[in-house]
């Protein structure tokens, strides 16, 4: 049975899933622990987004938590391509928007090596795509996604956003 990201109602208002999300690997991971995923998006649709504090919010210790941070976007130049081996990232924005970029894992060259208390690491490519990050749409990132979040749309903005951690390995 495939499942696709939901599309998640909030307060009379949908959040979409974005096109770039590889819906197989979505849905290979979600029947692998359904349960996290779903608390995960439960967290999106039912959380007050905008009155929640900057931190980390523990939804189930280190296996699914919640970043939010709040920063000024940034030209593209001054940004970096990551991923991750251990968490998949949900990430939203709360206010303000972004432009990030993706590419797949295999079109990228490591600048920075893997760092496994941090789990990320740094890398480079100049195939990425660049996607308009707003309120009302989520991303996936999964290991084999290098994302480049935090570039700025026209002049520098100030943005919140809520990235949720969900481990997958």
């Amino acid at each position: 049975m495939k499942k696709n990201p939901p599309i998640i109602i909030r307060q009379e208002r949908e959040i979409m899933p974005d096109r770039s999300i590889d819906v197989n690997e979505f849905s290979r991971q979600y029947l692998l622990n359904p349960e996290r995923w779903d608390r995960a998006f439960s967290f999106l649709r039912d959380t007050d987004l905008a009155g929640i504090k900057i931190g980390r919010h523990e939804l189930e210790g280190s296996d699914l938590f919640v970043s939010v941070d709040e920063y000024v976007s940034k030209d593209e130049s001054d940004t970096r391509l990551e991923a991750h081996r251990k968490y998949a990232d949900i990430q939203y924005i709360i206010s303000g928007d972004e432009i990030m970029g993706i590419v797949p894992l295999g079109k990228t060259s490591e600048t920075v090596p893997y760092n496994a208390e941090k789990d990320v690491v740094f890398l480079e490519s100049d195939k990425e795509k660049l996607l308009h990050a707003t309120p009302g749409r989520y991303f996936i990132f999964f290991p084999d996604d290098a994302h480049k979040p935090g570039i700025k749309v026209v002049g520098q903005a100030t943005v919140k956003k809520a990235v949720i951690k969900v481990r997958i390995r």
